[in-house]
């Protein structure tokens, strides 16, 4: 794909360029099972990609006037260092990781300023956990989020931050339970994706 060629391609078109849309029988960290699954860290491992994306995402939050990009470990620190290399100028990046309490938080002495215009992104939204989890954390600093930015949404149910969240594609995966799983009762190997 050339760069002209980027600039137009869908997401569903990246995913599938970089051989991160992938066919089988996966096990999901719901406990769900699918046919079809996004290996992000395939499509993020070309620099090309990676870089698309975001300038996508710096396209969709530029309205927004953001000074901090803020995105969930592990996928969303690339996300959120490119995207806001992406904004320019004065904007810097951070991620909120895990803590053992559960939930996340902003850590590594990173200060969030009551003056800052904090904007979110994130990979694949399937049930938003990881973005609550990182707005809450933003929040934890006294910042409201502007906006947020996904790559992927493939939710079942609407994901209600209180602010705008932007999405660069759907793609739909359908998946079930073990229970009704036709690819179980066909005796299809099972895959846990990530686990390799």
């Amino acid at each position: 794909m050339t760069g002209a060629d980027l600039r137009v391609a869908s997401v569903e078109s990246l995913f599938a360029s970089a051989g991160a849309l992938l066919d089988g029988h996966f096990l999901l960290k719901s406990g769900r099972h699918a046919g079809r699954y996004l290996e992000k860290f395939l499509v993020l491992q070309h620099p090309r990609f990676g870089v698309e994306l975001c300038r996508r995402f710096g396209e969709v939050l530029a309205p927004s006037r953001p000074t901090l990009v803020v995105g969930p470990t592990t996928g969303g620190v690339l996300l959120s260092f490119e995207t806001a290399r992406q904004l320019g100028g004065s904007v810097r990046a951070a991620f909120a990781e895990p803590v053992p309490s559960g939930g996340r938080a902003l850590r590594r002495g990173w200060s969030v300023d009551r003056s800052d215009r904090v904007v979110l992104v994130d990979d694949i939204l399937t049930t938003g956990a990881s973005l609550v989890e990182t707005v809450e954390a933003v929040r934890a600093t006294g910042v409201e989020p502007v906006a947020a930015a996904i790559m992927v949404d493939r939710s079942v149910e609407p994901v209600d931050l209180g602010f705008p969240l932007h999405s660069l594609g759907r793609i739909e995966i359908p998946s079930w339970g073990a229970d009704a799983c036709e690819l179980c009762a066909s005796n299809v190997p099972l895959t846990k994706p990530g686990s390799s």
